[in-house]
């Protein structure tokens, strides 16, 4: 590794083909499974945001788009909390299960739902479940397979996007124009319930928590939770705030984004909302990429769909593409991990990230053919691609098995929260430009999301200056009988 790369990181490349592969027969139902909720969580992700404006238009939620995206972000974070605490303090066993129990529940109420409350309520429920389902995941990750192996299993993670990237937007789109929306959701209770037959043998190779005694245990973090309740009560209220009238409107978003930082501080390694070197910068930069790709995704399908008169399966397809080049772009750091430094693909990452918002907003202020967006977001895709499996990585190769849940939810919660704040920001910008018709609604959405962009360009040399925690005494869980 270079030498920006984080103390220890050093220990991913050490005899990389002296251990086995995440495929061996040590590690095969792990991977598999852990690749199975990945490939569920990207199915999901990417047919609701292709089928939200048939849903928008069949419940008269318009107004209350953002929150569908937002809500589930914000909810995520308590998830996030509460799992990573009870993975420290137990093992990551029972808050996957629990996880994704919950998830299940959002999806059913989600795919019965008839008006946009209802809708909505399933989606909160929903993000609690995914937000707890990813921290668990991460756990999972971290207790079982060595150091050398996390880029692999990360590459992994990224490689299970791609068949969901291919056939997940059009087949959403080609379901909801054939039968009904509401089978996107019920469709994927389905697998759920096949991904957790795959996932439980795994989950029994794993013992406890590394701290049997009680004594020995982390503490419930009461107080972090209370926290991450005031974050996503924040974030809510600031999603509602587009509904106020007049001046009310900036003092309760402003008052909203305030609290939520606040909230949020507690939350984050000390240090990450003034981006200290190291892991702090890592969070941040992790929320703030987050922020302004997911920020201006969302309402690319509804540009095309209201503008272009795309169909929901062909709206789709604009997300296929940016999904397969995050993919490709993930598999390839991976393989360059060790001549590609940590800041150069942080660097390079927002830079494309930066660029594909930049034609999203030029083919929405000049009304540019569809093809610009399109292609532009290929680029995007892309940047993400080299950032997040770096950043995942980084994470790790920081913490002690002692506090893998609480790094582990931290970089989660930057990732929801900032996605949840940027899509409120960005629900009050589309609300007040609505007046001035055409496509400008999404023009500004997309400007304040290339802004965010901006801000991120400069933390890529801040990643990898930290201290790495100290190596975890207890042994991994022994799955050799896998």
């Amino acid at each position: 590794m270079t030498s920006d790369a984080p103390p220890g990181a050093a220990s991913v490349n050490r005899e990389p083909d002296a251990l086995p592969g995440i495929f061996s027969s040590r590690y095969l139902w792990v991977t598999i499974g852990a690749c199975a909720l990945v490939f569920l969580a990207a199915f999901e992700s990417l047919a609701v945001t292709t089928i939200m404006p048939l849903v928008s238009a069949d419940l008269d939620g318009a107004a209350l788009y953002a929150l569908a995206f937002a809500g589930p972000l914000a909810t995520g974070v308590i998830g996030m909390v509460f799992a990573g605490n009870w993975s420290d303090r137990n093992g990551p066993v029972a808050p996957l299960l629990t996880s994704v129990a919950v998830f299940i529940l959002g999806l059913f109420i989600c795919g019965l739902a008839t008006d946009m409350t209802v809708f909505l309520i399933g989606r909160l429920v929903q993000g609690l479940g995914s937000g707890a389902m990813n921290v668990a995941l991460y756990v999972v990750v971290a207790r079982i397979y060595p150091p050398a192996l996390h880029a692999r299993i990360f590459a992994g993670f990224a490689a299970a996007w791609v068949v969901p990237s291919l056939v997940g937007p059009f087949a959403a789109g080609v379901v909801a124009e054939l039968t009904s929306w509401h089978w996107v959701f019920l469709g994927v209770v389905g697998l759920v319930l096949i991904a957790m037959l795959m996932v439980v043998p795994a989950l029994r190779m794993l013992r406890g928590g590394s701290h049997g005694d009680v004594a020995g245990k982390p503490a419930w973090a009461h107080g972090k939770i209370a926290w991450a309740v005031l974050a996503a009560v924040a974030v809510l209220g600031l999603n509602l705030s587009a509904r106020l009238d007049g001046a009310y409107v900036g003092v309760v978003a402003v008052a909203a984004i305030l609290v939520a930082l606040v909230a949020v501080r507690p939350l984050l390694p000390p240090g990450s909302l003034r981006a200290a070197r190291g892991l702090p910068t890592v969070i941040l930069l992790r929320g703030l990429v987050a922020a302004a790709f997911f920020g201006a995704e969302v309402y690319i399908p509804y540009l095309l769909a209201e503008r272009y008169d795309f169909s929901a399966a062909l709206s789709g397809l604009a997300l296929t593409g940016a999904a397969l080049t995050w993919a490709g772009a993930s598999w390839l750091q991976g393989k360059l991990e060790s001549s590609l430094s940590s800041v150069n693909a942080m660097r390079i990452g927002t830079a494309l990230v930066l660029l594909a918002i930049l034609l999203a907003v030029a083919t929405a202020a000049a009304e540019l053919h569809p093809a610009v967006i399109i292609g532009g977001w290929l680029f995007g895709g892309a940047g993400m691609g080299l950032m997040y499996p770096r950043l995942s990585v980084m994470t790790l190769s920081y913490s002690s098995e002692r506090d893998q849940g609480f790094n582990s939810s931290a970089l989660s919660i930057a990732d929801s929260l900032g996605g949840a704040l940027a899509l409120a920001s960005t629900g009050i910008v589309f609300a007040a430009l609505l007046g001035l018709g055409g496509a400008w609604p999404f023009a500004g959405c997309f400007a304040l999301a290339a802004v965010l962009s901006v801000l991120s360009l400069g933390l890529g040399s801040r990643v990898g200056t930290g201290v790495r925690a100290p190596e975890p005494q207890s042994e991994r869980a022994d799955v050799t009988g896998v």
